[in-house]
């Protein structure tokens, strides 16, 4: 029969509703629980069914009483049936108000067994949740929190439709599943756990993070539906929307910026380099996680997620945030352009985020400054604030170090040619060196400003290197056998300067566009005259080191002694020998200057001795005597100035020539010829003054007062033809006047 079809229909649909629910064996735990599941959905279907069958009663009632009646057009038939007309409608009304009193108790049921089910299997369910949370197996657990969740916010729901201005009721629900609460914040703190470290879960068990997103997938679901609930009907449950995605999202950012700030292991008490490292560390970490996002986690997230472009935003606005914090504090000067460099070069650098297995989702075009303009112009003024203060200490310092090297007793250094040095420019320049590698790692306007400052602090280091030079050789000069090596240490203090030259051309050569030399000429022209200055002082005080050692014998000359046969211009070449076996330390081109100067000195001494007129020859045979030996001596001098000016190209031969026209004026036997001689020698060197011309007659002998005076007064009129290549010499020599004392009353 049909009934007994519909009965094996309903077997097998049970049968087979069974077999689905018990396909593991883990789930014969749960037949309970699936029993009182399918109890409450049972009375819940027979409590519906009641409603439709007195329904239909009712309404076939009213259908028979009118056909029985069938009042319209029958109107005698209505007046003799009014009794039963009349009690066929009060039986209407009866069942209409049973159809309202069955309706209520349907609701009420159902309500209140829903309720009663619920608070019977509410405890059990928790528990089993708890359980499902500590294992770690979070979709199923979130599964039973949502079952638990709909019962509570149905009956919420139900009560709210009845009575929305129940607080006691709704609160007493509340109550009940309190519980429930606690459940959802235990799964949710596991869920920050697993999201804390995504990117190390998305290496070793990335469906973890995977069951953490369709966990906040299937809230945002809930949340959404429960909005539009509540602008349909006004009611919404306890702690709804959730938010768990934009929690989500707040985690992660709280995650990056505590990892940039966690890699900070130094300080700069503890090492110097802390900033370096710091920086460092952070590339790489920064480096990675965006690979490993990039790769991996993306995959993770459902496309809409967006989840590397949040990320990577996040890591630029925690290192944004770091850099600033770093730029506000007190950098020295070389933290300042390790901060600057990085910021502004690695960042965007094939090492961080120009990496290209970052590409195309990073371009670094795109990406805003870490810090604004104006705070890296402030670091680089302040930079170059420190390092000019620096580059002071610095050079001072240095200054002072070499300073303590003059004094040693022990002879400077030689360099690979053999001149002496001190390690001063090799300090100096190695500083400068180091400071503009430095500076040109952040960019080229840097390094030039740093050029600039540096050549400008050499302008004024190069003056108190020539002042401490001067007070070198004065306190030299207050005991000469102190300091021991004076001599050594001042030909390194010259050559110096030659290196401290090439050094300057070297460092401009390097580092200043060419576009950019005409700004530095004069202040290069100002370094290079002050360390010729310098050096030229230095050979000076060298040369004053020789005559002091020279005049005991130069005041041999011209005397009495000295016509007799005495050996002092022998002694005068051996001791300047002597003196230029050091100067051999002396690089060329200021070695050349000081051979030079030395002849010149030799010869103006000797002219000087005889313009002081030591002696006045008697004869013509003391005239000869004389003569001929001041010609040996000039040849002695011109040998021994050819053989120190050997390779240099130096002409020698000139200046000794003027000792020998003297002494032909001095040899001359016939004094008739004398002013003919005498304009000779005028005519060749036009420096000389009359007191020279009448000291050189005077030291003649033969010659009166009236013919020096015609011979003078003739010569002022006569023409000049000098050596083109003649330097003035006589008018470095001073003739000395005899002057009468006045008697004392």
């Amino acid at each position: 029969s049909a009934m007994e079809e519909t009965d094996r229909e309903a077997v097998a649909t049970a049968v087979q509703r069974v077999a689905g629910m018990l396909q593991r064996p883990d789930q014969l735990d749960k037949v309970e629980q699936y029993r009182r599941r399918e109890a409450r959905k049972k009375a819940s279907v027979e409590a519906r069914l009641k409603v439709p069958s007195l329904i239909n009663l009712s309404v076939r009632s009213y259908q028979v009483m009118s056909r029985t009646l069938n009042l319209t057009g029958n109107e005698e038939l209505g007046k003799n049936h009014l009794p039963l007309v009349s009690e066929c409608f009060c039986c209407l009304v009866f069942y209409f108000f049973c159809i309202l009193i069955v309706l209520f108790h349907y609701f009420f049921f159902t309500f209140f067994f829903s309720f009663f089910l619920a608070v019977v299997s509410v405890p059990e369910i928790v528990r089993e949740t708890q359980d499902l949370i500590e294992r770690g197996e979070l979709l199923q657990a979130h599964r039973k929190l949502m079952d638990l969740e709909c019962s509570r916010d149905n009956l919420m729901y139900e009560q709210y439709r009845m009575d929305s201005k129940n607080t006691h009721d709704m609160n007493l629900i509340h109550t009940y599943f309190g519980d429930m609460q606690k459940l959802s914040e235990e799964l949710a703190k596991q869920l920050w756990m697993v999201v804390q470290r995504s990117l190390v879960t998305v290496r070793r068990d990335p469906t973890l993070l995977v069951s953490v997103v369709r966990i906040i997938e299937r809230e945002e679901k809930i949340d959404r539906r429960m909005l539009d609930r509540k602008k349909q009907t006004g009611f919404i449950p306890p702690g709804r929307p959730k938010k768990w995605k934009e929690k989500m999202f707040n985690i992660l950012e709280r995650t990056v910026s505590t990892r940039i700030e966690g890699t900070q292991a130094d300080t700069r008490e503890s090492d110097k380099m802390w900033l370096v490292r710091h920086l460092e560390i952070i590339r790489k970490y920064v480096l990675d996680d965006l690979l490993v996002a990039k790769t991996l986690l993306d995959q993770c997230f459902p496309p809409h997620y967006d989840i590397f472009n949040k990320l990577l935003n996040m890591y630029h606005q925690a290192l944004s945030t770091r850099m600033q914090e770093l730029a506000a504090e007190d950098l020295e000067a070389n933290e300042i352009v390790s901060l600057l460099s990085w910021v502004l070069n690695t960042y965007k650098s094939t090492e961080m985020m120009g990496n290209s297995e970052l590409s195309p989702e990073v371009d670094v075009n795109s990406l805003d400054p870490l810090i604004s303009q104006n705070v890296v112009d402030q670091l680089l003024s302040k930079y170059m604030s420190t390092l000019t203060s620096n580059i002071i200490g610095w050079l001072r310092k240095a200054l002072e170090t070499d300073k303590k090297d003059w004094i040693k007793e022990t002879e400077p250094e030689a360099d690979q040619d053999g001149y002496y040095q001190t390690t001063l420019p090799a300090i100096v320049f190695q500083m400068f060196e180091q400071n503009l590698q430095v500076a040109a790692q952040i960019n080229e306007d840097l390094k030039t400003k740093v050029l600039l400052l540096c050549l400008q602090q050499m302008n004024s280091f190069l003056t108190r290197y020539k002042d401490e030079a001067q007070l070198y050789k004065e306190e030299h000069l207050k005991n000469r056998q102190y300091p021991q090596c004076y001599v050594q240490y001042m030909i390194a203090v010259i050559n110096n300067c030659q290196t401290f030259k090439e050094s300057i051309i070297s460092l401009k050569r390097k580092y200043l566009k060419i576009e950019m030399e005409d700004t530095l000429l004069s202040s290069h022209a100002s370094m290079d005259a002050t360390l010729d200055i310098i050096a030229k002082e230095g050979c000076s005080s060298l040369l004053d080191e020789v005559f002091m050692d020279l005049e005991p014998h130069l005041n041999e000359l011209m005397t009495k002694k000295w016509l007799m046969g005495s050996n002092a211009v022998g002694t005068i070449c051996v001791t300047v020998e002597d003196y230029f076996n050091d100067f051999a330390k002396i690089k060329k081109p200021y070695k050349k200057t000081m051979t030079i100067e030395a002849h010149r000195r030799v010869v103006v001494e000797y002219i000087r001795a005889i313009m002081l007129k030591r002696i006045s020859f008697k004869n013509a045979e003391e005239r000869k005597e004389g003569a001929e030996r001041m010609i040996k001596e000039a040849e002695q001098f011109r040998f021994l100035f050819r053989k120190l000016a050997a390779g240099s190209g130096e002409d020698t031969e000139g200046l000794c020539d003027i000792i020998e026209a003297i002494a032909e004026v001095i040899k001359l036997t016939d004094p008739s010829l004398l002013y003919l001689e005498v304009s000779t020698l005028v005519s060749k060197y036009p420096d000389i003054r009359d007191d020279h011309i009448a000291a050189l007659l005077t030291v003649r002998g033969d010659a009166s007062r009236d013919m020096k005076q015609t011979i003078i007064e003739t010569l002022d009129q006569g023409p000049s033809q000098p050596n083109p290549n003649y330097v003035p010499i006589f008018k470095e020599i001073t003739v000395p006047t005899l002057t009468v004392p006045k008697l004392l009353k």
